[in-house]
């Protein structure tokens, strides 16, 4: 190696380190990396490492974790293998399920990077470990995730190196994952020439100029093109040596394929198609130590290309492999399309029991329609769907589509291409799939309807006309038939028009919701029914589905992403959300970044709400912030403001009056306009904890009241019974008992402690709140104390205990007041519940304790570097995008600094960023 000797001592120091560590090499193609990654892996061999290596491969770039899989193989916990034979049940599932189990949760990016630490974890206690990952550039996205998620964590893990290559002029995922880098330069003039000179020592002056002057510092084509220059000048058609010179407008590694495919073009033609099959499976790689995949395509008869320097052997495995990723493009670039399609016809009865990576390949080598090609498809489109691949799913279904034999299949291949799009976040694709489903209009289209009615709903919060739309196309689906509808189509725009009614929140949509659902009979699923059912009013149709909920979530593995959220949703109106939460909390990263987009911005609603109700309020904050950056990055009208909403709701309960006020104004002045109820009423409902909270409990009423009448819950109003308590509260503290009173019996008569936990710890406090009878005020208030649910929800039941310690306090005196006023005040404190937490110390002084000195925040988290000029550009008034430019970020990895910095400097508003850095200066300079 001539020239290399910083880059020889860095790899060197690199691979003897005991500690873990990542390093990024990145060069043009040609310039060694792959002899860089080469010596790294002879250094790490020399010294007793294992050494695993892998290829990206760019046929497979759209194959989830195809990368992945083959980087791991050799240490994956199977029979055989010499590491990682002990791991724990989470982590095996995750790999199980990235690479094709069906059995557990999809993992996430987060639980499968964990995972795979945990596996290199164990492969390193029996012997260090380097990873080589050569061409990083055509890594699917999947796998790029997860080694960047590992790279950055290797700090944990001694004995582990990852090593990556990628080439600069070629973007990947690689370039936003914040790994050590070391870039790798052309050689320097006197190098190149010093290298030309060892290789081809008998090249004229005139031959020895031009290819330095081509070459430009390239080993590998300082290496390659003496020979093909050469020939060319020798050519009696080649013209003088400046007819050569015309090769500068060719870029250099078209160049040096150039050369590779001179050689190529002399070869055989069924070694032509051995080479051709070998470069479009990602097996044929370099190989480390330890087993390749069992599936994998061995290149035979090859001895014609190992002669003429396209193939080396390896050997560890004996086995044929490229002597450079070049030279798997250039066979690919010269074949003819027949000649690929043949190749992957092998390649599907190699990788026959892939169901993905079979169907990839039975995609690619067909042709005229094929039904059992089709169906392959669209078998594999519902693996990669549960398993986070929607995008790779809508491209699937649509070739499926393509493949049809007959027009019936086609359509309904097209219309779910259309509608997993449309959960995928490509609404704009998911119309002209639906529209190409149909030769009819868009309204005599199911399926053109799902994907309008989608962009309509989640852009524009068009309730009103999308609910018209939909509900016209089930009952034209339900009318026009013969038969059985298409099920699959019906649920479809079943669900959806729950959905809209659900955020229409009004008496009137809900009416003609429930009339259509009823007279779909046995063609609405169990489903339908319980959406329809715990999504419009749980005080009259709640009752009776907690155990179908609990039955159901116990296989959100093999269910698709929508479903599970729309499942999550049932389980939020019932108060059964926090046993789903793990769940979500595993899959909504993968979701968001190569899955259902929208229903991984719904579980960051869910996930934020259950965190809200058991009191993670920091947590909660921080789940909120980075949903509403997505909405809005996305262009989502109806999630940014129902994400605000939500923000409003928790600023509201922890006494951030302005903030909660300004949240509250922006999204009543969207919803109400577009007839938004179920953000209106959200709007309404922080409204009164805001007054509560400040004690204004006048406003408070009108606004509990605006909500429901005292002494019963309006239909379909959703927040009627979630703000009992609020009503009951600002009834009491105004002087109008008889209405609070009035409103607790009709919480007990409607029957909501039997509805849901939650209901029964506020009906039992509002009845003990109320009650004339000091004995039933006691009996209701320990009901409500001794419910197995009520440390779910922290801030209810200090509410409910304040408020029995105020009548104790009044009624017995302050000793006996104070065995419930401390645990209120503390809990009230501990949430930091603002006014509640106020009025306890407060009660508490009045009972004549000593209040509590209130907890102190715990010291600001240092902030990242990255975090740290993030938020300083976003402070000097630069937006994501602009900040992306400067730094070389994607805006979304921008969003993300700052969600993370927010709650470490203690604020919520981009607004608040320069004093907040200011302060956070003045406490770092202090000594």
């Amino acid at each position: 190696m001539v020239g290399r000797d910083g880059e020889r001592a860095r790899l060197a120091t690199f691979v003897r380190a005991g500690d873990g560590r990542a390093l990024l090499l990145r060069g043009e193609a040609g310039v060694g990396k792959s002899a860089l990654l080469d010596l790294a892996g002879r250094l790490a061999a020399g010294g007793g490492q294992l050494v695993v290596r892998a290829t990206g491969v760019e046929a497979e770039a759209e194959l989830p974790y195809a990368g992945l899989h083959q980087l791991l193989y050799p240490l994956l916990p199977d029979a055989g293998r010499p590491a990682g034979t002990r791991l724990d049940a989470t982590a095996r599932a995750a790999l199980d399920a990235a690479f094709g189990g069906m059995d557990g949760p999809p993992p996430s990016v987060m639980a499968l990077g964990i995972a795979v630490l945990n596996l290199l974890s164990a492969a390193a206690s029996r012997r260090p470990v380097l990873l080589v990952l050569d061409d990083g550039q055509w890594l699917d996205d999947a796998s790029a995730d997860v080694c960047g998620f590992v790279g950055r964590r290797l700090s944990g893990s001694p004995g582990v190196k990852l090593l990556v290559a990628v080439r600069s002029d070629t973007a990947s995922r690689f370039d936003t994952a914040a790994l050590p880098e070391a870039p790798v330069a052309a050689l320097a003039a006197d190098d190149a020439a010093c290298l030309l000179a060892r290789h081809h020592p008998e090249l004229d002056a005139r031959l020895r100029g031009l290819v330095l002057d081509q070459a430009r510092g390239n080993p590998l084509a300082l290496l390659e093109l003496p020979a093909h220059l050469a020939a060319r000048a020798a050519a009696p058609a080649a013209g003088v040596p400046e007819d050569l010179l015309g090769l500068h407008a060719v870029p250099l590694p078209r160049r040096i394929q150039d050369v590779y495919a001179t050689r190529i073009a002399r070869l055989g033609d069924s070694v032509r198609a051995e080479l051709l099959t070998g470069a479009l499976d990602g097996a044929t790689a370099r190989a480390g130590d330890g087993p390749a995949p069992a599936a994998s395509y061995r290149m035979r008869g090859v001895d014609e290309a190992l002669a003429c320097g396209l193939l080396v052997v390896e050997p560890a495995t004996g086995e044929p492999a490229f002597r450079h990723p070049l030279v798997r493009s250039s066979i690919v670039q010269l074949s003819t399309p027949d000649q690929r399609r043949a190749a992957h016809r092998v390649l599907a009865h190699v990788h026959r029991e892939n169901v993905e990576r079979c169907a990839t390949h039975l995609a690619a080598a067909t042709v005229d329609p094929d039904e059992d090609v089709a169906a392959a498809l669209e078998t594999a489109a519902r693996s990669a769907t549960r398993r986070g691949g929607a995008l790779m799913a809508v491209s699937w279904l649509t070739r499926a589509a393509e493949l049809s034999e007959h027009g019936a299949d086609r359509s309904r291949r097209l219309g779910d291409a259309a509608f997993v799009a449309g959960q995928a976040d490509r609404l704009s694709q998911a119309r002209s799939l639906a529209l190409a489903a149909s030769t009819g209009g868009p309204d005599e289209n199911p399926a053109a309807v799902l994907a309008n009615a989608y962009l309509a709903l989640y852009q524009d919060g068009d309730v009103r006309s999308t609910h018209r739309q939909v509900l016209a196309a089930v009952k034209k689906l339900r009318d026009e038939t013969p038969g059985r509808p298409d099920d699959e189509v019906l649920h479809r725009l079943v669900s959806l028009l729950l959905a809209v009614s659900q955020y229409a929140g009004g008496h009137a949509a809900w009416e003609r919701t429930h009339e259509v659902l009823a007279s779909l009979g046995d063609l609405a699923a169990e489903r339908a029914r319980m959406y329809g059912s715990t999504w419009s009013d749980v005080v009259r149709h709640g009752a009776g589905w907690a155990g179908p909920i609990e039955r159901a979530a116990a296989g959100l593995a093999d269910q698709d992403p929508w479903d599970v959220t729309r499942l999550a949703v049932s389980a939020y109106h019932l108060d059964l959300l926090t046993p789903l939460r793990p769940h979500l909390e595993r899959v909504v990263d993968r979701e968001l970044e190569t899955g259902a987009t929208s229903s991984g911005i719904v579980m960051l609603h869910l996930i934020m709400l259950d965190q809200l109700a058991v009191g993670h309020w920091e947590a909660a904050e921080r789940t909120g912030r980075r949903a509403l950056a997505l909405a809005v990055e996305r262009g989502h009208g109806l999630f940014a403001h129902q994400t605000r909403a939500y923000l409003a709701q928790l600023a509201a309960v922890r006494g951030r009056a302005d903030e909660a006020r300004d949240l509250q104004a922006a999204v009543d002045a969207w919803a109400r306009p577009r007839g938004v109820g179920f953000l209106t009423q959200i709007a309404d409902s922080v409204g009164a904890t805001t007054a509560l909270s400040a004690g204004d409990f006048e406003t408070a009423f009108l606004y509990a009241i605006g909500i429901t009448a005292p002494g019963a819950f309006r239909p379909y109003a959703y927040q009627a019974s979630r703000t009992l308590l609020d009503l009951v509260e600002a009834a009491l503290h105004t002087g109008r008992a008889e209405q609070a009173r009035d409103h607790a019996l009709a919480a007990r008569d409607a029957g909501l402690p039997g509805i849901s936990p939650r209901l029964a710890l506020i009906t039992y406090g509002a009845l003990a709140m109320t009650a004339d009878d000091d004995g039933e005020a006691v009996a209701m208030y320990a009901r409500a104390a001794a419910h197995p649910a009520a440390d779910r929800f922290p801030f209810e039941l200090a509410r409910i205990r304040l408020a029995h310690g105020i009548r104790v306090r009044r009624t017995q005196g302050g000793a006996a007041a104070r065995e419930f006023l401390a645990p209120a005040a503390d809990a009230l404190d501990r949430l930091g519940a603002g006014g509640w937490a106020a009025r306890a110390q407060a009660e508490l002084r009045a009972a004549g304790a000593v209040p509590r000195t209130p907890a102190v925040p715990a010291a600001t988290v240092a902030l990242t570097w990255q975090e740290r000029r993030v938020a300083d550009l976003a402070a000097g008034g630069l937006t994501n995008k602009e900040i992306g430019e400067q730094m070389r970020l994607s805006p979304r990895t921008v969003g993300a600094h700052l969600y993370r910095a927010f709650p470490k400097l203690g604020i919520t508003t981009r607004a608040a960023l320069r004093d907040a850095l200011t302060r956070l200066d003045g406490r770092l300079a202090a000594p």
